[in-house]
């Protein structure tokens, strides 16, 4: 048995067993996750989601967050201009394990869903400006002092 699943823009045919380098998670070492979005199950009976299997989910074990390997690049400007750089990336990446497919029951595993760490930036923003509205309405700013006019002798 098999499953396509989608993570971190890219897709994925996965089985048990299967050790993937995906684009970063939230997760620690050793937490178990779950992908969601599943595209295809394959084996006996194949089933194709329109666009997502209902129901259905991995589960996977975190191993490690990895480098991926530096990619360099350089630009440079010609003609009359000598100027150069050269710029090193190196992505961050997490291991996993893939233990389990699920065929339909995802939603009472109970295993946390696997969730990119850009998600999770973007969902602790959006609950950020409504802390900090509470927070300015306990404590209320201080207001400056007005400036006085300069007054002039005639």
């Amino acid at each position: 048995m098999f499953a396509v699943l989608k993570t971190g823009g890219k897709q994925y045919k996965v089985q048990a067993g299967d050790v993937l380098r995906i684009e970063l998670i939230a997760a620690a070492a050793g937490d178990k996750v779950q992908f969601n979005e599943i595209l295809m199950i394959g084996g006996d009976k194949p089933v194709l989601g329109a666009p997502m299997v209902k129901g259905a989910a991995v589960q996977a074990e975190v191993i490690d967050d990895i480098k991926a390997d530096k990619v360099i690049t350089y630009h440079k400007r010609r003609r009359k201009h000598s100027s150069q750089r050269t710029r090193g990336h190196r992505q961050k990446l997490t291991l996993v394990r893939v233990t389990e497919i699920l065929a339909s029951g995802a939603d009472k595993s109970g295993v946390k869903e696997a969730i990119g760490t850009h998600a999770a930036r973007v969902a602790a923003h959006n609950t950020a400006p409504a802390e900090a509205k509470a927070e300015k309405k306990a404590a209320p700013a201080k207001k400056a002092p007005a400036k006085k006019a300069a007054a002039t002798k005639e």
